[in-house]
């Protein structure tokens, strides 16, 4: 393998520095459009008559519908190209929103939500694909990591400013929605779909790829192939007992977490004065994004306290995750909320990388699409079942004993964490 070439911006060729720039800003651009709802789906639906339990449900469509669509279209874009594939993912995020603004009806919601999930499947790793190969072919030998870190920091810009926004326009422009018979919520929804209409042209102007003869055939074979993926995946993962041990540990995880993640504005909102709630919850929701990339930031530091035991570093963020779970459910201001909820975000963006430190060492090259597959799949799955349990009991019962139970699944995760550290250990 020839040595990379250090990355410097000022001695890369024009070409190259301009295609840096052009997916820096079609990344900071999408993901602005998706921020800008993302801080008040939850109020959205609950203006819009939702109970916690069919929010629950909602966002449980959309997790099963990313994971039934993820493993048969993942390698559409290999086949057609990543352009096509992509302006198809912005087309489904159209007509989510536009389905989203037209009706207060849960089966048309849940529609919605379907296409969120068909986007989301859609968009995962097409274009980053397109711009690593063009980048390679561009500026060959150049290492392509820190071009790949201009994007991710601008996709992470865009999120947090649109989050920003997203709760601003509510309180700045809710009122006169309000009068013309829309939800003041519906202001934020309405901007984000003029700005997804600003990705797909820009998409369809900047983004340069060479046209690829469509075969319906390879979606086929996409959809064909899906028993096969998980078969071999589940028989790789029961082979190897700490790969299994660690997806299960990932599955209670997200069963925990999730809810917390999808339901807190609802619990938050009332702790603030009506007039600038909303613009407090987009910038919570910012904050969310910028502590998560603190705490990934941070996880090599711990993972050295712990001298480089993933498992153990696992364990001991899920038993922290478990504790301040707990103490977000017993927060009563807002203040106190938020300072806890900043620290719970630190600590999931701790937890991302032993996870995926252990899954990568403990399988090859050839087996390790089919695991991740079969990763996002189990963790998607999870996903649901915590938020629609979750969502059950915040109806039935409230919001922080929803949380409070959803972290006894944490501390079921930390006992298979320790248990992981065993087989890791023998296997070593």
């Amino acid at each position: 393998m020839a040595t990379e070439i250090e990355f410097s911006f000022a001695t890369l060729s024009e070409p190259a520095r301009r295609h840096i720039r052009v997916f820096q800003f079609h990344q900071f651009l999408d993901r602005f459009a998706m921020g800008l709802t993302v801080a008040v789906v939850a109020l959205a639906l609950t203006d819009r008559g939702m109970d916690l339990f069919q929010i629950s449900l909602l966002f449980g469509i959309y997790a099963l519908t990313t994971m039934a669509m993820e493993l048969p279209f993942g390698g559409l874009a290999d086949s057609i190209g990543r352009k096509p594939v992509f302006l198809t993912a912005v087309v489904a995020s159209l007509i989510s929103l536009a389905l989203f603004l037209s009706t207060r009806e849960f089966y048309v919601l849940a529609l919605s939500f379907a296409f969120i999930g068909f986007g989301r499947a859609l968009r995962s790793g097409t274009l980053d694909a397109w711009f690593v190969e063009t980048f390679r072919a561009i500026a060959p030998d150049v290492d392509v990591q820190p071009a790949l870190a201009k994007a991710q920091w601008a996709n992470a810009i865009g999120l947090a400013i649109g989050a920003v926004l997203g709760g601003l326009l509510p309180d700045l422009l809710g009122a006169g929605a309000k009068d013309l018979g829309f939800s003041s919520y519906d202001v934020s929804y309405l901007a984000s779909f003029c700005v997804m209409l600003g990705v797909f042209a820009f998409t369809m102007l900047a983004i340069v790829e060479t046209p690829r003869p469509v075969h319906v055939s390879a979606l086929v074979r996409g959809f064909a192939k899906v028993p096969t993926v998980i078969k071999d995946a589940s028989l790789l993962a029961l082979k190897h007992p700490a790969l299994s041990i660690l997806l299960a540990a990932l599955a209670f995880f997200l069963m925990a977490t999730n809810p917390v993640e999808v339901i807190w504005p609802t619990y938050a909102r009332p702790m603030l004065t009506e007039g600038y709630a909303n613009t407090v919850i987009g910038i919570v929701t910012a904050s969310y994004f910028f502590s998560i990339a603190l705490g990934a930031s941070l996880s090599p530091h711990i993972s050295r306290i712990f001298r480089r035991r993933h498992a153990l570093t696992l364990a001991a963020s899920f038993a922290c995750l478990a504790a301040v779970q707990i103490a977000l459910a017993l927060q009563g201001g807002i203040i106190g909320f938020v300072t806890v909820f900043i620290l719970y975000s630190v600590i999931l963006g701790i937890s991302e990388t032993p996870a995926s430190s252990i899954l990568h060492r403990c399988v090859e090259d050839r087996q390790r699409s089919t695991l991740l597959s079969l990763r996002s799949l189990i963790q998607q799955l999870g996903a649901a079942l915590g938020l629609v349990l979750a969502g059950a009991i915040a109806e039935a019962v409230s919001t922080p004993v929803a949380w409070s139970v959803g972290a006894v699944f944490l501390l079921i995760a930390v006992m298979l964490a320790l248990v992981l550290i065993r087989r890791l250990a023998d296997k070593a």
